[in-house]
């Protein structure tokens, strides 16, 4: 009897570690408190699909990645759930979308897009205006940053979360990200990229966080933007992302007339 309880317990440990490593919960991370990220804009497509992520930057514009396709789609803010009714709730139809000009999706380079509201938002407790960086410098390997949205909780397209997510990421060297190990150069990360993960991996973004913000000591740094297909939270695929550097700045600033 005492044999088999040891090799029990001995069992639900394994498991309970391979769970760890596969069975990630964004990836990895952990729901967070109702409307304390308001900053957070929710892209929905017709019924209520899940789009993309994006930050508030101006009552009217949300800043997101250029390759979410938003045609036809609709721009939440003040939202904790993506489908229960919440009086913080604030809907809003695109007037505009505006990539980056030179935006290819064949080398991932320049991922970033802006879109222009129909009408300016109602600025409050549960919706604000999240700062663009006051400065560009790269950031250290080793960096915590976070990333949250509505995205897989897993590599599953069926699990969305309901609920904003957040995950504390580190930053990766480039160097790493392109060697064989990784992505071997295949997209190249440059130095307008970020790479972020964990270690050992199971902290992540994943399919539907794409356009939300990259925070770095409480600064927006970049937009979600890519990683390995159908692989989140993998050790060789840590997440990529758009950093904001000082040209990025410039053009967001120049389109939107300040901010």
């Amino acid at each position: 009897m005492g044999t088999f309880l040891t090799l029990s317990t001995s069992a639900a440990v394994i498991l309970l570690v391979i769970c760890r490593g596969l069975c990630v919960d964004i990836i990895g991370g952990a729901e967070v408190p109702p409307h304390s990220r308001p900053y957070m804009a929710l892209i929905q497509g017709a019924g209520g699909s899940l789009i993309c992520g994006g930050a508030l930057i101006k009552a009217d514009w949300v800043l997101t990645a250029a390759h979410c396709k938003v045609e036809g789609g609709k721009v939440i803010l003040g939202a904790h759930s993506r489908k229960a009714r919440e009086r913080e709730k604030q809907v809003f139809r695109i007037a505009k979308q505006i990539r980056y000009p030179c935006y290819y999706s064949g080398s991932k380079e320049n991922d970033i897009m802006l879109l222009q509201l129909q009408k300016r938002a109602k600025l409050n407790k549960a919706v604000k205006v999240i700062d663009l960086p006051t400065s560009d410098d790269d950031l250290k390997p080793g960096t915590t940053c976070s990333v949250a949205g509505w995205g897989q909780t897993r590599n599953d397209p069926r699990k969305l979360s309901d609920t904003l997510r957040e995950v504390n990421v580190t930053v990766i060297s480039r160097q790493i990200c392109n060697d064989n190990n990784h992505y071997r150069n295949k997209p190249i990360i440059t130095e307008n990229m970020i790479c972020a993960g964990a270690n050992n991996g199971g902290k992540d973004s994943c399919q539907g966080d794409s356009g939300g913000p990259l925070r770095c000591n409480n600064v927006m740094r970049g937009i979600t933007a890519f990683g390995k297909a159908k692989k989140c939270g993998t050790v060789d695929g840590p997440g990529v992302y758009t950093r904001l550097t000082k040209q990025y700045i410039q053009w967001i600033r120049k389109t939107i007339g300040g901010a």
